[in-house]
């Protein structure tokens, strides 16, 4: 076994980054397998709480503040969209190693009058002012996670507005009215918010900003403590008032860019005002008559579909008694899915990946032979087709069954530990995400998107909306989607055992965290089978590296909602 490296623990790297950094969580492991009842590992996963189930509508989220929040305003008459932007400034407040103003966001909306999927892309754009030569010269061969050469300008705001624009019904200050609440305030740290804050203690002290912003006395808050963030308040009040123009064109822009400038920065106005989201059509593949559908690049949910595609054609139920070749299989497919991803996606404005063969069955079942069912193999070279030319997850289902299924990160814990100034604001570090190979698809180049781990998930069956989910944590996220799904469709596992069961997460190479609940017996087979055990650095637990999963489902027969919440974090599902 070994121990992962800081630097494989925030950013393993083949020609695009796979690790962010996630956080920790109580482990609450235990043996989930009766050697007497070889198969009841497969269809029977204890766990801690019962699915939420309601008849009106439902939210999801990591934070009971923020999912709260989502039920109050679809009690106010507000629908998915508008509950979406309220819980994402929210979670802003009492998530903020994970999330915020100065982030990015992807989501997908179903609309249940026309029973149409829309993607948005609000990600952002490299700086005008940095490129390949920058780092060429520097001799830099890898960008940095912390510091000012990560930043990319913040996409979510821009995604906020776009998505109430679009489907929500009420303004926005209403919507930011909880978040400034609890800013101006404060509000009571959670146990699992509180851990993952603690470690980055030594980071948010490299600046005097980030010190004063997320330290109290030098220390993080404790369970329980009342966090205040002011600074935060006022920058929400001067974007309830000012919308996008404030963030882009104005004040908020104008404190970022200079604060920036003074501190070996490249941020500037013209970055900020050329700033814009996209709406886009989400790619789908069909996984045992069930339609799968994702976002497209520059995130990396073609790598969920491309794993799917593979694991159609294995004989799940022909391993309910093998557990150990089960996740062997699993792990050997997420091997050869990432290898596509670290060689296609990238931003399709500067290269776009060639979807349709890469998808299609026929290369699925020729990536499927790559796979030994009794060892390990070394990760794969990509598959040769024609070209052509840390985070937060939540969603909601309203009352007329529209959905939102969202996510907001500013990438690794606490981003790129710089804040700009007094606006509260932690800008991210998605710049990491870039190659700087120049001949890599996803290279740094000015104005670029960068390769972006982010990716909410939603699930159709004849048509209608089934389920909509997402599983935050970095390169965790194309694994843990396709987890739920298979221990929802293969396993038959409720909607709340398929989010709590055991995971395995690939690292790269052969290394392949595994979470003690799969029981040492079927960890010593893999090891056995050539998979290395990557073991989490010290003071966190495998759980902590696993990523966390919200789902809301509907019943095709009765309508009712049925929710689940990732007992990894410290959220809870909500219904009225």
């Amino acid at each position: 076994m070994k121990a992962l490296s800081r630097r494989e623990f925030l950013g393993v790297a083949t020609g695009a980054p796979l690790i962010t950094r996630l956080s920790p969580a109580i482990d609450r492991s235990g043996p989930l397998s009766d050697q007497t009842v070889p198969d009841r590992w497969f269809s029977d996963v204890p766990v801690g709480r019962s699915v939420v189930r309601s008849g009106r509508a439902m939210v999801a989220s990591s934070q009971p503040l923020a999912s709260q929040t989502g039920i109050d305003i679809l009690k106010r008459g507000g629908n998915a969209a508008d509950a979406a932007i309220a819980m994402a400034a929210v979670l802003n407040v009492t998530e903020p190693p994970m999330t915020g103003l100065g982030g990015d966001v992807f989501a997908m909306v179903y609309s249940a009058k026309t029973r149409k999927l829309e993607g948005l892309n609000a990600s952002g754009r490299a700086p005008r002012a940095l490129d390949l030569e920058y780092f060429r010269t520097r001799k830099i061969t890898q960008i940095p996670m912390n510091g000012m050469e990560a930043v990319t300008v913040p996409g979510a705001f821009d995604g906020w507005l776009a998505l109430l624009d679009r489907y929500g019904t009420m303004k926005l200050a209403e919507l930011l009215a909880p978040a400034i609440d609890f800013a101006e305030h404060g509000f009571p740290v959670m146990e699992k918010t509180a851990a993952d804050w603690e470690p980055e203690t030594p980071k948010l002290k490299l600046t005097a900003a980030a010190a004063a912003t997320y330290l109290v006395g030098g220390r993080a808050p404790q369970p329980g403590a009342l966090f205040v963030q002011r600074n935060l308040a006022r920058t929400f009040r001067t974007l309830a008032h000012g919308g996008r123009d404030a963030f882009y064109r104005g004040e908020i822009a104008r404190t970022i860019v200079d604060y920036c400038a003074k501190n070996g920065g490249f941020l500037s106005m013209q970055d900020f005002e050329a700033q814009k989201c996209e709406w886009v059509q989400p790619i789908s593949t069909t996984y045992r008559g069930y339609t799968v559908y994702e976002l497209p690049p520059n995130g990396q949910g073609l790598t969920a579909l491309l794993l799917l595609n593979i694991l159609e054609g294995v004989d799940v139920q022909a391993m309910r008694s093998r557990p150990d070749l089960y996740y062997h299989t699993l792990i050997e497919a997420t091997k050869i899915a990432f290898a596509d991803r670290n060689r296609y996606i990238a931003d399709p404005a500067f290269a776009k990946a060639p979807l349709e063969a890469l998808l299609s069955k026929d290369y699925a079942a020729k990536r499927r032979a790559l796979i030994n069912p009794e060892r390990a193999i070394d990760p794969p070279a990509y598959g040769d087709v024609r070209l052509g030319s840390d985070t937060t997850y939540f969603t909601v289902v309203d009352k007329d069954r529209n959905a939102v299924s969202f996510i907001n990160s500013i990438f690794a814990a606490f981003g790129s530990g710089i804040v700009a100034g007094e606006t509260g604001i932690m800008l991210q570090n998605r710049g990491a995400g870039f190659s700087l190979d120049p001949n890599h698809p996803n290279r740094i180049e000015p104005g670029k998107r960068p390769f972006h781990t982010l990716i909410p998930a939603m699930v159709l069956r004849d048509g209608k909306l089934l389920l909509s989910f997402g599983v935050m944590g970095g390169d965790v996220q194309p694994q843990g989607h396709v987890q739920v799904l298979m221990n929802l469709i293969d396993r038959g596992l409720n909607l709340q055992q398929a989010i709590d069961a055991p995971r395995v997460r690939y690292i790269s190479g052969r290394g392949v965290m595994m979470e003690d609940g799969l029981t040492q017996p079927v960890i010593d087979a893999l090891v056995a089978r050539g998979h290395a055990r990557v073991l989490p650095e010290a003071g966190l637990t495998h759980r902590a590296l696993m990523g966390g999963g919200q789902a809301i489902m509907i019943d095709p027969a009765t309508g009712a909602l049925s929710g689940g919440s990732d007992s990894r974090k410290d959220g809870l599902a909500l219904g009225y």
